[in-house]
């Protein structure tokens, strides 16, 4: 089991004795078993540093069974929504309701009309036609989604950040967990959050943006007026990291604020049954999962049959490829310009778009595109206009 840990320079976890996470494993049995399309399985499979190892095999459907979602964009200014991070000039967790809306327009992003209609926008089945939409995506109850999880966790060199869109686990109900959303200053749009911190994924899925069990601690820190109908406890066991350590809220067993806390909020600590092992916490203000991973994640760890959005499969059944479901901003879930864009650069879209959306600053074109492998001229040269204000 990891026996001893301290936080070193840069605050980064130093193993100081590691090896068989006797107590650390990932443990299907503590799901939501409903949850699960199939009896989760144990298979063989290879992390990404190449070692062999085993993994619990989980397949889960684009919703729970039961699971009410939304509200997620408003109908007009006078109806309150779900929420959204700004990053821009007055940051914070917002309730997306008029006064958000209005605050927003004076900043230059209008996303509503004349007659306080906002726009709204089902990317899954109709582009943009303003410069600025909030996004409602329709669900495809066809979906499945199938993820890895390490039996056995297996520390890494150095962390893993999550950045834009990240793999971050999956919660104990079966719904995926995914970092930071794309801001509006990146894509021109709002993918607005349920005030559970979930919306639907380009896709058709559900998945999570937050620890939402711990919902009402972020509201209470953030002064935000709304509540998430899950029940809330800030000890509780969330859910499991795609490394396969375990994602806890804010609080200890005993309502304490844990100490010692490493870059990617986790530590060595005693858990609700009593054993010491390594787990993450949420934090208190939003987005309220950890930034990083410590631990080794397995090698195509999230895969659905969905033909656009994370893990999708693009093939049909005649091998011939689909057309995706539009995501948010433009084709491919790109804003205008980013497919090309990335074509001329020779990478993915969605790195394009996470190497340039990180939270809380406008890009860094030099950082974008040491990220890239690539020179900020060749950047520059390729870039599409910001989205029009």
């Amino acid at each position: 089991m990891i026996r001893n840990t301290c936080i070193g320079p840069l605050g980064l976890l130093v193993v100081l004795v590691g090896a068989s996470p006797a107590f650390a494993h990932s443990d299907t049995a503590a799901f939501v078993q409903s949850a699960f399309l199939e009896a989760p399985e144990i298979v063989d499979c290879t992390l990404s540093d190449g070692t062999e190892t085993q993994c619990h095999q989980i397949t889960v459907g684009y919703l729970p069974e039961g699971r009410d979602i939304g509200p997620f964009c408003p109908a007009t200014l006078d109806e309150a929504g779900g929420i959204w991070e700004w990053t821009g000039k007055n940051a914070g967790l917002y309730r997306v309701d008029g006064d958000f809306l209005r605050m927003l327009d004076g900043l230059g992003y209008r996303f509503f009309d004349d007659d306080g209609n906002v726009y709204s926008v089902d990317n899954a089945t109709e582009q943009p036609t303003v410069d600025h939409a909030c996004i409602n995506v329709s669900v495809d109850e066809s979906v499945e989604i199938t993820m890895l999880l390490p039996v056995d966790p297996v520390m890494a060199d150095t962390p893993t950040q999550l950045g834009t869109v990240g793999k971050v686990g999956v919660a104990l109900d079966g719904v995926p967990i995914f970092s930071d959303a794309p801001q509006i200053q990146v894509t021109g749009h709002m993918p607005a959050l349920d005030t559970c911190g979930g919306h639907v994924d380009p896709g058709g899925w559900y998945h999570w943006h937050a620890t939402s069990t711990d919902m009402t601690t972020v509201f209470k820190t953030e002064n935000v007026d709304a509540n998430c109908a899950l029940d809330q406890n800030a000890s509780a066991l969330f859910g499991y990291t795609f490394d396969g350590f375990a994602l806890y809220g804010s609080r200890e067993p005993d309502g304490s604020a844990p100490t010692g806390l490493d870059q990617c909020n986790g530590h060595v600590s005693r858990v609700a049954d009593g054993t010491e092992v390594y787990h993450y916490h949420a934090s208190e203000t939003f987005p309220n999962l950890p930034p990083c991973l410590v631990g080794v994640q397995a090698q195509g760890n999230f895969s659905t049959t969905a033909t656009a959005g994370v893990g999708a499969q693009r093939a049909g059944e005649d091998g011939r490829s689909e057309p995706p479901r539009p995501q948010n901003g433009g084709p491919g879930g790109m804003p205008p310009g980013f497919e090309k864009a990335a074509t001329a650069l020779g990478v993915e879209p969605q790195a394009l778009l996470e190497a340039l959306g990180g939270p809380g600053q406008q890009p860094d074109l030099a950082a974008a595109a040491k990220t890239l492998g690539v020179t900020e001229n060749a950047l520059r040269s390729v870039l599409p206009p910001p989205p029009n204000q």
